[in-house]
């Protein structure tokens, strides 16, 4: 079961930093959309549209990565305070109740919402000859699917945390510097960047 849970783990990563480097096209074309319309004086209609687009499909793609990560926003003031089993318990109830209605609704909605853009082939209407939005609307299924599934792995994590009394392990990513744990890496103590730090000033204040 855990093979299980860590492979849709893995794709739900897959995907999220795949669409991430949308980030930098979307500073690209910024960049260009800038520089063209005050040194070139010739802006484009249809890049404010491109604009939205971009970042919205970045938007809605990465929330399978952020939610296989726990990087969803949360109330920690309380709920950091409880036992792991009580912290699965409240997950699994929220889950249930809220989680798994409301993305099955994106994802239903979503393929309809989808569909019917795709048979009148539509376009923005913000200007005249604004860019096709159908491919923009299949991210509302598509990024409600990966949703969907990466939320049953999160409420089978919380069955076997309520089950063990422990949290089941996930993927290693990218994540913010401990400097503890960098410390210990490097066999540096405290008092040795305190030495340091004397060092410095005492130089500094001999030049």
């Amino acid at each position: 079961m855990q093979k299980l849970l860590l492979t849709i783990d893995k794709i739900s990563t897959f995907v999220g930093q795949a669409f991430s480097w949308l980030i930098v096209a979307l500073t690209l074309m910024i960049s260009w959309e800038v520089f063209s319309r005050y040194v070139l004086d010739h802006p484009h209609s249809w890049a404010f549209d491109g604009m939205i687009m971009m970042y919205g499909t970045l938007f809605m793609m990465a929330g399978a990565y952020t939610l296989a990560k726990a990087g969803h926003v949360r109330g920690d003031v309380l709920y950091g305070f409880f036992e792991p089993r009580t912290q699965a318990t409240i997950d699994l109830i929220l889950y249930i109740v809220f989680f798994i209605p409301g993305v099955f609704a994106l994802t239903y909605a979503g393929y309809y919402y989808a569909a019917e853009s795709w048979a009148m082939n539509e376009h923005s209407t913000i200007t005249a000859d604004g860019p096709p939005i159908y491919p923009f609307k299949t991210m509302l299924p598509l990024a409600g699917a990966f949703l969907f599934v990466q939320g049953i792995v999160e409420i089978i994590r919380c069955v076997i945390c309520i089950k063990n009394g422990a949290w089941p392990a996930r993927i290693e990513d990218v994540e913010e510097v401990d400097v503890d744990k960098l410390k210990e890496m490097v066999h540096v103590k405290d008092d040795d960047i305190a030495k340091l730090d004397r060092f410095v000033v005492q130089e500094g204040s001999t030049k």
